[in-house]
């Protein structure tokens, strides 16, 4: 019998194509078989030139909070677009969720000030409360992403500006990848976001598949896409502890394997 914490579970994951393998090689080595479902493509914005203006008045700005590599990458490529270097901008401080965010900002040519121990709003204004009140935010992000952020940094004084980097959308093929994921028992879904979330419930909808899944347990990466769960219905078994992948992976064996402890 083997001693992997997930042998024999079967755990879908609904990360984009190009974002999946770090979790499903972690999920797979412990025993686990990851059922990839993709449920988000990476789309451009209905325009660029809201993006484009912020970017051309960087100077404006105290801080520059960004929410994912995803959005690093937008950005890189409309500064290189626009020919604007972030090196120029030394008086500007970056804020980046999480450390993959982070590593693709300095990559990128950004000098990361702060990167929160969670997205959260109490966590980002742990860094940014004392050096916001009264000044320009600008948070760069995925269109329709929740509100919560720039609400506490409003509160807290600050003028924020939201702009849309891209669009986070269901792959046409999501509904028919679902029919044919759940023609075998899943034991849990992984889920590292809100849209993920929003994006499953669409997708079972279209396939005509109840949502939640009865008898599946939902783990959530983090406070906000947990939130995202009970709005649906759908209350997480266990939540990641840091709110990363490593996290999110301990969190599935949490919830699968109680009699392990990570």
């Amino acid at each position: 019998m083997s001693e992997l914490p997930l042998a024999g579970r079967r755990v879908m994951v609904t990360r984009a194509v190009r974002q999946a393998s770090k979790l499903s090689e972690g999920l797979r080595a412990l025993g686990a078989e990851p059922v990839e479902v993709p449920l988000l493509e990476i789309a451009v914005p209905s325009s660029y030139e809201p993006l484009d203006q912020c970017l051309s008045q960087l100077a404006s700005y105290r801080w520059l909070i960004l929410t994912s590599a995803n959005t690093v990458r937008v950005l890189a490529d409309r500064a290189a677009v626009l020919k604007i270097r972030f090196d120029q901008h030394s008086n500007l401080k970056v804020a980046a969720v999480g450390n993959a965010t982070a590593t693709a900002a300095t990559e990128a040519g950004l000098k990361v000030s702060f990167v929160p121990s969670s997205y959260v709003a109490e966590s980002l204004l742990e860094g940014l409360a004392s050096d916001a009140s009264g000044q320009r935010v600008l948070l760069a992000r995925a269109a329709i992403a929740r509100d919560v952020i720039p609400d506490a940094l409003i509160g807290a004084g600050a003028v924020v500006d939201v702009v849309d980097a891209y669009q986070n959308v269901m792959p046409a093929d999501a509904p028919n990848k679902l029919v044919e994921a759940l023609q075998r028992r899943i034991d849990a879904v992984a889920f590292t976001s809100s849209s993920s979330v929003i994006h499953l419930a669409e997708a079972a909808g279209k396939a005509g598949i109840d949502f939640p899944f009865v008898g599946v347990k939902a783990i959530s990466i983090g406070p906000i896409t947990s939130q995202t769960l009970c709005e649906n219905q759908w209350p997480p078994a266990a939540e990641a502890d840091p709110y990363d992948i490593s996290g999110l992976i301990s969190a599935v064996v949490r919830a699968l394997n109680p009699n392990v402890c990570d």
